[in-house]
């Protein structure tokens, strides 16, 4: 495997669209059509937004990497106008993480690595 894209639905795009922009702090990467949007997450991973009339189906959790949770869940809260969530913790698990969902009740999060030199050994790989 070498790339991965996960498909969320929506009901309503370009409420989405700004949602999204938001959240990922960039635009869409991709618009193939009509109703569907792409961004490139980080390189070979994909998030796709299709509008559908009806979110029979939620999806995720979609979790992203980043530096610092406490801060990442403080933007979210405020820019994203999400509640307040927790952050959780396991001692056999590498990171800490968080969950919420976006309006759709698609699920999202973040995590981060406990260890900073693995966190480092592995933003090196991406080079």
């Amino acid at each position: 495997m070498f790339e991965l894209t996960i498909r969320f639905a929506v009901t309503d795009i370009e409420k989405a669209r700004s949602w999204y922009t938001t959240f990922l702090q960039k635009d869409p990467d991709f618009i193939p059509h009509a109703g569907f949007l792409e961004w490139e997450v980080v390189p070979g991973c994909w998030l796709q937004l299709a509008e559908t009339p009806e979110t029979e189906y939620r999806n995720g959790p979609l979790r992203l990497g980043v530096r610092n949770l406490e801060a990442a869940r403080e933007r979210a809260i405020e820019q994203l106008n999400i509640q307040d969530f927790d952050i959780h913790m396991r001692s056999d698990v590498p990171v800490k993480w968080a969950t919420f969902p976006d309006p759709w009740g698609n699920q999202l999060g973040y995590y981060e690595y406990l260890d900073k030199e693995e966190e480092q050994n592995r933003t090196n790989q991406l080079k």
